[in-house]
């Protein structure tokens, strides 16, 4: 919980008690590396912070192809916020790549922190704000070429890299893996 208590300080201020209130209800949960965190066809019901490992958000697109959207490992929130907020149907998985250690809040757990914590919003805010921005943030841009988004993906994830699967980083670059090994390859 120690990970959680200085990620919120880095946010806001709360003093011990308020800190206290904040990890009560919350558990320490292992997600066991291919587990799902949340799946899509059903509705969030979990916000959780991740202490260590790594967690992608996938999709599948029209055709079937599993799409891998953004990577989240330590220090950060690892929730569908929206769908979460709205109590609706998810249409994305969050997934372990990597055995993982994960705190977990329940929606009413979270919920109540907002009633019982002066000054919790504004910081459950930042949370959720800095989780969107890492899920939206750093994707490929399909229009560059293979090879430069593999190096924008290694500059931008440099603890990733031979951390999770070669298929995530193919599925998140839009390349087969065949593709990704011969980039690999080339740029040793």
């Amino acid at each position: 919980m120690e990970e959680l208590m200085e990620y919120i300080l880095q946010i806001g201020n709360l003093n011990q008690q308020q800190l206290n209130l904040v990890t009560r209800d919350a558990i320490e949960i292992d997600l066991q590396k291919d587990k799902y965190f949340s799946e899509a066809g059903k509705i969030p019901r979990q916000v959780g912070f991740v202490v260590e490992g790594v967690i992608r958000g996938c999709y599948y697109n029209k055709d079937g192809e599993e799409i891998t959207r953004c990577f989240m490992s330590e220090n950060s929130l690892v929730v569908d916020y929206v769908n979460f907020e709205a109590n609706t149907v998810s249409s994305e998985y969050l997934q372990a790549c990597t055995d993982c250690k994960l705190i977990v809040f329940s929606k009413q757990h979270w919920d109540e922190l907002s009633q019982i914590i002066v000054g919790w919003d504004n910081i459950k805010n930042k949370m959720v704000q800095l989780c969107m921005y890492q899920k939206s943030r750093k994707g490929p841009v399909v229009s560059q070429d293979a090879t430069t988004r593999y190096l924008a993906f290694m500059e931008n994830y440099p603890s990733l890299i031979n951390r999770i699967p070669l298929t995530y980083v193919a599925s998140y670059l839009g390349v087969t893996q065949q593709s990704l090994s011969r980039i690999r390859k080339n740029i040793r």
